[in-house]
């Protein structure tokens, strides 16, 4: 069954929804990276991973956090998301107060 292509608000609040989870440690990156690919922009694996010049083994490893990538692709990978890879604090009371 195809899935519902989302309007430009809802792919926001799916976005914003996906990075939340990330950041209060309910998803990991991978599951995150998934999750936008297939709700967000509603790519398959391969396209994505050609969108953003990886194979597909590599793309699917990022998303069962089983890579081993440079920063530089992290941040290739994340582009087309509109997200970056950046220095998070580990503790959650100083991300709290970091994003506050």
């Amino acid at each position: 069954m195809k899935r519902r292509e989302l309007n430009p608000d809802e792919r926001e609040a799916k976005l914003v929804e996906v990075v939340r989870q990330l950041l209060a440690e309910e998803i990991n990156e991978g599951d995150a990276l998934r999750i936008l690919r297939r709700d967000v922009l509603g790519l398959s694996q391969d396209a994505y991973a050609k969108l953003v010049g990886i194979s597909r083994r590599t793309l699917s490893d990022l998303e069962r956090n089983r890579a081993n990538i440079t920063l530089d692709t992290m941040n290739r990978v994340y582009r087309p998301l509109g997200l970056r890879v950046g220095l998070l604090p580990r503790q959650p009371g100083m991300l709290e107060r970091a994003l506050t």
